[in-house]
C-alpha cells in the first residue's frame, strides 16, 4: 500500500506538470499509470508498504530489478523508457524537495529502441484519401464531416483533437484560426480556402442544431464526434487505395508538413504551425534528412 505521505507527494507532482509545465491532460494520465506501477512493483519488490522514506533508499539493483520485470511481462523498450522518464522527472522533483540523493533512479539508462519515424503520404496519395473519404458513408452529412475534419488534418495539420475540439464558435471558419494545442499552447494556423469550403458543406448538410457552446463536428445522435469514427474511416480508405496501415488520420498531420517542406517552406514557421515546443519534433514529423537539413541552412544563414 503506497502510504498517505507519497500519495500526495505524486499528486502535487501531477498538479506541478500540469499548472507549471503545460503537461496535456493524456500526458498526467501516463505519468500517473506509469508512477503507480512503479510504485506497486517497489511495494511487493520490498514487501513493505512504500512510503516516503522508502521509496528515497532504491538503489541500481533494485531499478534493474523492476525494468527486468516491465520487460518480462511484455512491455515494450519504447514504452519501458517512456515509463522511466516519468519516474525519473518524478524523483527529480522529489529529490529538490525532500534533500535526498536520487542517483541510483537518475542514473539508470533507458533501454534502447529504434524510433518508429512517421510516414507521410505523398501529394497524390493524400488527394486520393480526401476523395475516397467522401465515399465511405451512406448519410451525406457524414461524408461531409469526414471530409472537414480530414481536411483540417492535411491542409491545416491539425492534431485529430485539435480538429474534434472546435465549436460553433469557431465557424465560419476565419482565414487564421486560433488553436489549442498540448500543453494549452496556442498557436495561429491558416485556413485554406478548401477547408472553409468543406467545413461550409458540412454545416449546410448537418441536421444537429449549431451553437457557440456546442461541438461542432457531430455525432450521429448529435453528441460530440470522437476520433473512432475518423479511425475507422482512415482505415476503410486505405484498404481501397492499398495504402500502408501508417496511414492514419495523424498521418495527414505529417504529410502536412513534409509538403510545405518540399514546397520550401522554413522550419521554424513549420514548427509554430504544427504547436510544437521543440524543433527537433518538427523535423522528426517533416521526415527530414541530413542533405534536406543543409539546403535549408544554406539558405536562411546570413553567412551562406
Amino acid at each position: 500500500m503506497i502510504s498517505p505521505a507519497l500519495t500526495a507527494a505524486l499528486d502535487r507532482w501531477l498538479e506541478h506538470e500540469r499548472a507549471l509545465n503545460g503537461a496535456a491532460r493524456n500526458t498526467i494520465t501516463a505519468y500517473q499509470r506509469d508512477l503507480l506501477g512503479f510504485l506497486a512493483f517497489m511495494q511487493s519488490h520490498h514487501g513493505e508498504s512504500q512510503g516516503l522514506g522508502a521509496i528515497t533508499r532504491l538503489s541500481v539493483t533494485d531499478m534493474r530489478a523492476w525494468m527486468a520485470h516491465e520487460r518480462g511481462r511484455g512491455l515494450s523498450a519504447r514504452s519501458l523508457a517512456r515509463a522511466l522518464s516519468a519516474v525519473k522527472a518524478f524523483y527529480r522533483w522529489l529529490s529538490d524537495r525532500e534533500g535526498f540523493e536520487a542517483t541510483a533512479v537518475l542514473s539508470t539508462r533507458a533501454p534502447r529502441f529504434n524510433a518508429r519515424l512517421p510516414r507521410p503520404l505523398d501529394e497524390a496519395a493524400a488527394a486520393r484519401v480526401l476523395d475516397t473519404v467522401e465515399l465511405q458513408a451512406r448519410e451525406p452529412w457524414v461524408a461531409a464531416r469526414d471530409v472537414a475534419v480530414v481536411t483540417l488534418l492535411w491542409g491545416c495539420g491539425l492534431r485529430i483533437s485539435e480538429a474534434l475540439a472546435l465549436t460553433g464558435a469557431d465557424v465560419p471558419l476565419p482565414e487564421t484560426l486560433r488553436v489549442t494545442g498540448k500543453g494549452g499552447r496556442q498557436r495561429l494556423v491558416p485556413v485554406l480556402p478548401a477547408a472553409r469550403a468543406a467545413v461550409a458543406d458540412y454545416l449546410k448538410l448537418c441536421p444537429h442544431p449549431m451553437a457557440p457552446d456546442l461541438p461542432l463536428f457531430r455525432g450521429v445522435r448529435g453528441g460530440a464526434l470522437g476520433p473512432r469514427p475518423i479511425q475507422k474511416v482512415m482505415e476503410a480508405v486505405r484498404l481501397q487505395l492499398g495504402l500502408p496501415a501508417t496511414a492514419t488520420p495523424h498521418a495527414l498531420r505529417h504529410s502536412f508538413a513534409t509538403h510545405l517542406l518540399n514546397a520550401g517552406g522554413d522550419l521554424r514557421a513549420i514548427q509554430e504551425l504544427l504547436g510544437h515546443a521543440s524543433l527537433s519534433t518538427t523535423q522528426t514529423y517533416t521526415a527530414v534528412d541530413a542533405a534536406r537539413l543543409m539546403e535549408v541552412y544554406d539558405r536562411a544563414h546570413p553567412r551562406a
